[in-house]
């Protein structure tokens, strides 16, 4: 029988998709993305890129990319929209970068097809059918075969329904309006904005600007929307005016019941939504992205232990849920209600302590996070900082999305992996261990002196040596 054409179709051109698009071609799988849109959205929406994502396109050489087009913020003021100055964090790119949306789409889809993955818009998932060999896949008017496929495709995933993944979770019970806008109001105006309402100073007299709703609408908000609602709770519209971008969202909140279902699986929006707060989303699924990119394309080339697949879900879910609830809480403390008024005083309050300011921060740029490996050191499990080395920066060896060995002794070697994973012998390194062996994804799977320890730990990740 000939081979299917594709290794793995991806339904959703979106961040997650596109990230994922690249990380596959990273390890020369035969990817086809299917974006239902064929041209970028009308509004220009402002994200955020965080911490753990802005080092991730650091470990894949898109950083710099990205930067030509965003603009740095300090990395606090997340939580629940708390003013608290950004506390200091374990990181060399400790920061915000404000970035139009459509254009970190379009930027990590340059990437995919310039790495070979094909992209082709105006097309879409009607159905699926899986067999123990692959994936039969439905257009409106082709049916294509691959052996995996992946639903990217946003909160109201095709792919989901059809595999039949419950959703559960909270439906929108309110809906807020967001958006960036120049402000007229003079300073004292602007100390005295009232609860409910959320106004944070950029540079240029810019202003981030939060507001209820005041009732659903499927209609993107324009700058009355804005003004009416301002005058509702405020008394005075602030003089807003000029706006960069605007736009409406809910407080859905849903989780995926499975990650995986045979040979079909899902990432980003498609297997979590929640209310922007704090600016996760994005984050969370280009995240998701580089998590399954090389434990897929390793089942696809025959190299993955057994369960390397299996820990996609393991790991990325409880990720997803910890999000949840930290936009859950966030939600709560934004309330105008005299209850969620008092605790968002109490918390304010924490936040004075730099140890919670800079755990709460650490929690929503996501390099806090801690996979559970089992026993070993508190090093391992967690994302390795990007180091100087004598050959560069760490996270510049990364960019192949390899596994790597980083070793303090000399003593260390690869032998039988050294296809997927490569070795460097920095002596002046500055690691807390020894030597470590780092995932594609930059998390520490072992650290230590042992190369029998890490022949066990290199079998667990990348298989059996000498494949």
């Amino acid at each position: 029988m000939n081979p299917p054409p594709f290794d793995v179709i991806i339904a959703g051109c979106g961040p997650a998709g596109a990230m994922l698009a690249a990380e596959l071609r990273l390890h020369d799988v035969r990817v086809l993305v299917l974006e239902q849109e064929t041209e970028p959205a009308s509004f220009v929406r402002i994200v955020g890129l965080h911490i753990r994502s802005l080092e991730l396109m650091a470990m894949r050489g898109l950083l710099e990319r990205l930067l030509e087009h965003g603009r740095q913020r300090p990395a606090g003021g997340f939580f629940a929209a708390i003013p608290k100055p950004p506390p200091a964090v374990d990181s060399a790119h400790a920061y915000l970068l404000g970035i139009p949306q459509p254009v970190i789409v379009r930027l990590l889809e340059e990437h995919a097809v310039e790495l070979g993955a094909q992209v082709r818009h105006g097309c879409a998932v009607t159905g699926f059918e899986q067999d123990d060999d692959g994936v039969t896949v439905e257009l409106a008017d082709e049916v294509l075969r691959c052996r995996y496929l992946v639903g990217c495709d946003g909160a109201r995933s095709t792919v989901r329904k059809l595999l039949g993944v419950g959703f559960p979770g909270e439906p929108s019970r309110s809906e807020t309006l967001m958006g960036e806008m120049e402000v007229g109001a003079p300073p004292e105006e602007l100390a005295a904005v009232p609860d409910g309402i959320r106004m944070r100073p950029f540079e240029g007299g810019i202003y981030s600007v939060i507001v209820p709703a005041g009732g659903a609408g499927d209609q993107p908000p324009n700058l009355d929307d804005f003004k009416r609602q301002l005058r509702a709770i405020a008394g005075t519209d602030f003089g807003v005016h000029s706006p960069r971008w605007l736009s409406r969202f809910g407080d859905a909140t849903r989780l995926a019941d499975r990650y995986r279902k045979g040979r079909v699986l899902l990432a980003g929006d498609a297997a979590h939504i929640h209310p922007p707060i704090g600016g996760q989303g994005l984050n969370l699924g280009v995240q998701d992205a580089v998590n399954l990119g090389w434990k897929l394309a390793a089942q696809v080339r025959g190299w993955a232990p057994a369960a390397l697949l299996d820990t996609y879900e393991a790991e990325r879910r409880p990720v997803a849920a910890e999000v949840l609830d930290n936009t859950r809480a966030q939600t709560e403390l934004m309330s105008p209600e005299p209850g969620p008024q008092a605790a968002r005083r109490l918390v304010a309050e924490l936040m004075d302590f730099d140890e919670v300011n800079r755990h709460l921060i650490e929690k929503i740029t996501g390099i806090g996070i801690r996979y559970d490996f089992g026993l070993g050191p508190d090093l391992v499990g967690r994302r390795l900082r990007d180091i100087d080395l004598a050959q560069g920066s760490l996270y510049g060896q990364l960019h192949r999305g390899r596994g790597l060995v980083l070793d303090r002794t000399g003593g260390l070697n690869v032998d039988g992996w050294s296809d997927r994973v490569d070795l460097l012998t920095d002596p002046t390194a500055a690691l807390e261990a020894p030597g470590v062996l780092l995932r594609p994804d930059g998390h520490v799977a072992w650290a230590g002196d042992d190369q029998q320890g890490l022949d066990e730990q290199l079998s667990r990740w990348f298989g059996t040596p000498g494949r």
